[in-house]
């Protein structure tokens, strides 16, 4: 699959929410005022698909001088956790945002939400129903034929308030009892037919205790809270397009001013090779597929962080792909792109060694050890230089030597020149191996004249290859982990009947332990990101320490699954 990259600064149209947002307000609609509100419901991590949403809703107030709430939408306390939340918040500020005033919560409105009940049930649009709920969705029927009714549709008004107000008195059995709003069980919206409003769980809620026995339904929640805090522009995936008339609904039985909220439906984030669900999630980490939810293969935006993703290339990632009206699917290499884009930019270049083999510069002084300067990122002007020990014994990867080599190997191998980097050019010259037939050490000579930097007429000789090494001497041991995409399908959650862990990579994790680092990565800090030279970028992972230093690769230096056409 290709990809086409749009070039740095091409100005880019208004999506079609930005042209309703201006719409309203040359309309003068609410004021001229644009409040949006990011509502994720606090029972997983989010993930990438909700950092396009955080994106959105708070770059479209940046965009027009507005107000941005963060509100949980908590109304399921079964699989809700201050755990979820603390890594929310946690998730926003990271990607540089900022939310207004206060953190919202659904759970704020309850008392509200239930006087609204009761408001409904005295109109005549609300009962209570005493059928299970697999009766109650059987009686739904299917969007081609009528739902039946339920035979407790039409008690009085008396008796459902009191039989409402019994459930908030925790007088019944869980699952006995829920109210229904009395909507039209014929419509062709399955969402109209009496949808469920409230139901009993007893269930400690995080934030409101066990103050409430019965719980108000998203749906019912979720127009009303936009309405309670102002939002003008309620921004929902297009799953939800078919529950806008119900949320609307509500409103008209419940408000009689001309202010309500405005929901606009976009496409959400699908991406290959990985899953959006926070189920399927959630399973991949209660059955220890991966390490917890910031597995650096996870899709998680705590994921990516631990892996060695920038905010600003989740940004530049989500400002890409745009907002559409339809679903599709981005390729996973657009969001490697975009981080490769970033940290070019921002990131020390450094010398690792993942394989090492170890080389001996056989007519270099046995005691003699000295440091070469070298750049610590070209892209940088400001980056400066840093200090390289250099000696007699070295190691490089394993890769970079062959022995009986193609003609256009330009790496190292007998008889060949190769320029090490910022020192000297060197030729092999042999090789030893052991009883198994593996390569233990290789023989080099070097030109004395060659340090690059030394203004020589050797130093300026031109070979075909260069290698990036680690002096023996002064080298650090680190553990590196490369990570690869979880999944081998390109739309693992996408097959009928074959369930979606049947295609997760098993080397999506390799280990490799004694990797050979410069030792300027003895004081590296877990977040700390590098590129390793002619290798890929890494982060050093939050289990790291100096006494076990731990590196992930967040990405190779090129894209090795699909093409990007810039």
């Amino acid at each position: 699959m290709e990809i086409n990259i749009p070039e740095e600064g091409e100005v880019k149209s208004l999506n079609f929410i930005e042209q309703i947002i201006e719409e309203n307000i040359e309309e003068g609609k609410n004021d001229g005022k644009v409040q949006t509100r990011f509502p994720p419901e606090p029972n997983g991590y989010l993930h990438i698909g909700h950092a396009k949403a955080i994106c959105l809703n708070f770059g479209l107030a940046k965009k027009y001088n507005g107000k941005c709430n963060l509100r949980f939408d908590d109304t399921n306390p079964t699989k809700e956790d201050v755990e979820y939340t603390d890594s929310i918040e946690e998730d926003i500020k990271w990607l540089g945002f900022a939310w207004d005033g206060e953190i919202r919560y659904a759970s704020d409105y309850f008392d509200q939400l239930y006087e609204w009940a009761e408001k409904m049930i005295i109109a005549g649009e609300a009962y209570v129903d005493d059928q299970s709920a697999e009766v109650i969705s059987a009686q739904k029927k299917s969007p081609m034929e009528p739902g039946i009714e339920s035979p407790y549709r039409n008690r009085s008004v008396e008796e459902n308030l009191d039989l409402f107000r019994r459930m908030k008195n925790g007088e019944f059995e869980e699952g006995s009892r829920v109210l229904r709003a009395k909507i039209d069980m014929s419509s062709p919206n399955m969402h109209m037919r009496d949808p469920i409003m409230y139901r009993i769980n007893y269930t400690h809620h995080y934030r409101t205790g066990d103050k409430w026995c019965i719980y108000p339904m998203y749906d019912y929640t979720h127009g009303q809270s936009d309405y309670i805090e102002g939002v003008t522009h309620s921004l929902c995936t297009l799953e939800f397009e078919i529950h806008r008339p119900l949320y609307n609904w509500f409103l008209d039985q419940l408000i009689n001013t001309e202010y309500r909220p405005r929901q606009i439906e976009f496409a959400r984030l699908n991406l290959n090779y990985t899953v959006m669900s926070k189920r399927r999630l959630l399973q991949l980490v209660q059955l220890g597929y991966v390490d917890g939810w910031d597995d650096p293969r996870m899709p998680t935006i705590s994921g990516l962080r631990r892996r060695g993703y920038t905010p600003e290339s989740i940004r530049m990632f989500a400002d890409k792909i745009g907002i559409a009206k339809r679903d599709n699917v981005i390729d996973v290499s657009l969001l490697e792109f975009c981080v490769r884009e970033d940290l070019n930019k921002t990131t020390q270049r450094v010398m690792g060694i993942l394989n090492p083999v170890k080389v001996v510069i056989d007519n270099y002084p046995a005691d003699r050890t000295e440091t070469v300067e070298i750049e610590n990122n070209p892209e940088d002007e400001t980056a400066g230089n840093r200090e390289v020990a250099f000696g007699r014994e070295i190691y490089i990867e394993r890769e970079d030597f062959m022995e009986d080599a193609p003609k256009k190997f330009f790496r190292m191998t007998v008889g060949q020149e190769v320029r090490l980097k910022g020192a000297y050019i060197v030729k092999c010259t042999g090789i030893e191996k052991n009883a198994e037939g593996e390569i233990t050490l290789i023989h080099c000579d070097y030109s004395p004249e060659s340090r690059s930097g030394s203004g020589t007429p050797e130093s300026q000789r031109k070979v075909k290859g260069t290698l990036h090494w680690v002096a023996a001497h002064d080298a650090i041991e680190a553990e590196v982990h490369l990570y690869d995409r979880l999944f081998k399908d390109p739309e693992p959650d996408g097959h009928k009947d074959v369930d979606f862990k049947e295609f997760l990579n098993e080397d999506s994790l390799k280990i490799l332990k004694g990797c050979k680092l410069e030792s300027s990565l003895k004081t590296a800090q877990p977040g700390d990101r590098y590129q390793f030279q002619r290798v890929g970028y890494f982060c050093v992972d939050k289990h790291s320490t100096p006494d076990n230093l731990i590196f992930n690769r967040t990405v190779a230096l090129k894209d090795t699954w699909a093409k990007i056409q810039k």
